[in-house]
């Protein structure tokens, strides 16, 4: 489960990821539902930005898996991604998973689609070593 203590984790190791980038981002967290649950948006970062990490985290729980998936079939040709409702194809969205089950996703946005990238999975990561901690 995502408690506020957890998602907060997440997403400063996500922040600390796009500052020493350094690129200011946006970051959301989305629920299983893909319900908005934390939104950070770091001074300087285009306003922009916050709703698309908002749907590059939607798309990466609503389709279980990281919008990179969608921005490389897009480079490959298959323009028929676009059609799909909620797919964002963009790198920087990442499920968050635990036990095999999506619990959440993370969406970064303010930089290249690689540096967003980074950034949300340095946050999926937190979330990885958080679950460790519980397990030691």
């Amino acid at each position: 489960m995502l408690t506020i203590e957890i998602v907060k984790r997440i997403a400063a190791r996500a922040t600390d990821a796009a500052a020493t980038i350094p690129c200011p981002m946006s970051i959301v967290i989305v629920d299983s539902g893909a319900n908005l649950v934390y939104a950070e948006r770091m001074d300087d970062a285009m306003i922009a930005t916050f709703e698309v990490a908002h749907r590059k985290a939607r798309s990466a729980v609503l389709f279980k898996r990281p919008t990179k998936v969608f921005e490389d079939m897009l480079a490959g040709g298959r323009m028929a991604i676009l059609q799909l409702p909620e797919a964002m194809p963009l790198e920087g969205g990442i499920p968050l998973v635990v036990g095999g089950k999506v619990i959440g996703g993370i969406g970064a946005s303010g930089g290249t689609a690689q540096q967003d990238g980074m950034a949300a999975t340095a946050g999926a990561e937190a979330l990885a070593e958080l679950q460790g901690e519980k397990t030691a």
